[in-house]
Formats: structure tokens, sequence, C-alpha cells
């Protein structure tokens, strides 16, 4: 039988709902078994600390709102999100622009336990909700010699105070091999914890890539694109030397600036010793997309 995905993270490595409610209950590090069932996920155990909702929503990259890790939480509230539409073009049977109702309607939401990594060093275990990206694409029909899907991010300048600083090239855009795309670990994620995602981690839809640098994982999506041709990404085209297309998490491949054999986990304290950063964030069942590449030359 093909498998969809794996896990090996449970509520152990998360704050369920029903325990983040009573944030008093979350700093003194309880949570009861009762929350664990209400959770509504099988009982496992890690070594892993969990993070809570705040955690996950108030510190986080979306430069669009601004280069702070608070800035997004502070100021994502002006982003309009309804109504919302994604124009899928390109390589496709079906194009058009699809109201997002209409683009997910009939597909399976999931909940995904995923890693999330950023280039940053630093890290989290967040509970996604979301649709395979590939039932998507498929939905849409992928022609044949399609080979990258291309992403990118709505632009409303005045909503946005980091577009009208111009911190990076707006629309932020980002893209995938097309085998990449196609993993069932890949998700388009529309909420947290069983409930739409807010607006600074990405609403209403964001691209979810546990293996890779959180960068790869692009907001607020309004197109996507296939293509034949590998697409520009925006972090590589404002610094090629620090950050590739491809952004695999690799303890072994130094960012320029800082060592990832270590991730700092968000959560831990300010004394929190460093853990030991995973090849592919732990993902190992990706590696065989990358049979016979030098990782290192395609970072």
């Amino acid at each position: 039988m093909a498998y969809r995905w794996t896990n090996d993270l449970t509520v152990a490595d998360v704050t369920p709902k029903a325990a983040y409610l009573n944030r008093r209950q979350i700093l003194a590090g309880t949570m009861g078994l009762g929350a664990i069932a209400a959770a509504g996920i099988a009982e496992g155990a890690t070594d892993l600390e969990p993070n809570t909702f705040e955690e996950i929503t108030s510190y986080n990259n979306y430069y669009e709102f601004g280069t702070g890790k608070s800035d997004p939480a502070d100021n994502a509230g002006a982003l309009v999100t309804s109504p919302w539409s994604i124009k899928v073009d390109g390589l496709v049977d079906n194009p058009g622009d699809y109201a997002l109702d209409d683009l997910l309607d009939g597909l399976t939401v999931e909940d995904r336990i995923y890693r999330f990594r950023c280039v940053e060093a630093w890290s989290m275990v967040i509970p996604w909700n979301g649709i395979e990206l590939a039932d998507i694409l498929n939905k849409v029909g992928v022609k044949p010699e399609a080979k990258y899907v291309a992403f990118e991010t709505v632009v409303q300048p005045e909503n946005m105070i980091g577009v009208q600083r111009r911190v990076l090239d707006f629309p932020y855009v980002e893209g995938l091999r097309i085998d990449e795309a196609m993993h069932p670990l890949t998700l388009m994620a529309t909420g947290i914890y069983g409930e739409p995602i807010p607006n600074q981690n990405g609403a209403p839809i964001r691209l979810v890539v546990p293996w890779k640098y959180g960068f790869k994982s692009i907001k607020s999506i309004v197109r996507i694109s296939l293509t034949d041709q590998e697409p520009p990404i925006s972090w590589n085209k404002a610094n090629p030397r620090e950050y590739g297309f491809y952004s695999n998490v690799n303890p072994e491949v130094d960012h320029p600036r800082w060592s990832q054999a270590t991730e700092r986990r968000i959560g831990g304290g300010i004394f929190a010793s460093r853990q030991d950063t995973l090849m592919f964030n732990g993902y190992d069942e990706v590696a065989s997309l990358y049979d016979g590449m030098d990782l290192r030359e395609n970072f």
C-alpha cells in the first residue's frame, strides 16, 4: 500500500489546544491526561519539549510585516484574507483563478505534527492542518513536461509595512522541484491546532515543506505556476551565496555566517542547551529524492 506520510511526533511534542487555553498551566509546565485525550492524537513520547500556541504565533518571520520576530504578530492583523483566490497557471490542464474554497473543495484535510527548522538555527514543533500539495496539483492536472512548481505571496502594500520599506524584492516567490512538490510530506497548511491559520503564520494558506529550512515554506499564497524551468526564489535572488534553491536542512553544510550543526529550540528558555540538527530535519524518507546529487553544491 502506498503511504501518504510518516510521523514520529505526537501530542507529547506540542501543547494541545485544551492545554494552551490555560496559559498559566502551560507556564507551570502542567498538561493533564484529559488535555491529551482532547487533542484527538495518539499518545506517544519523545524527548522534545512542547511548544505553545503563543510561541508558534508570536515568534516567526514574515518580512512583509517587519523584520522582528514579534512584528508579524503585531502588524499582520491588517492582512485582508477574504475573499481569497489563487491563480493556477503554466503547465497545467485546468488553469484559472480559483476561489480558495473551490480549489480545496473535495480534498482531504489532514493533521500533521511537523518539526520546523529555521535557517537561522532555531526550531519548533508545530501541529498543522492542511491538504497535501499533490492533491491540489492532481486536481488541476499537471502536464508531463512540468518540472517545477513556483509560488507567489500576496502583496498588499497598504497593509504590509515591510513591502513599503522594501526589505526584499516583493512579491515573495519560492519554488520546488516537481517530485518535492508531489511528495506526501509536502503540505498546504490552512490551520494550526485545528483552527484557521493566523495571519502572521501565513493565512489563509501556506506551504509547509518540513525537511527544508523554513523560508521555503512560503506564506499567504496567491499564485501557483507549473514550469519546465527552475523558478527564482526570493532569498536566493537577494543573496545567492547564502541561500540556495534546495535549502534542505543539512547539519553538514553551514550557513556562511553560522553553523547549522545544532539548533535552539524555541520554548527552552535562555539557558536551554542546543540540540543536534538532523539531516533533512529528521525526515529520512525524502533522501531518495536527492540520490546522486551533491548536497553541498546543491545547497
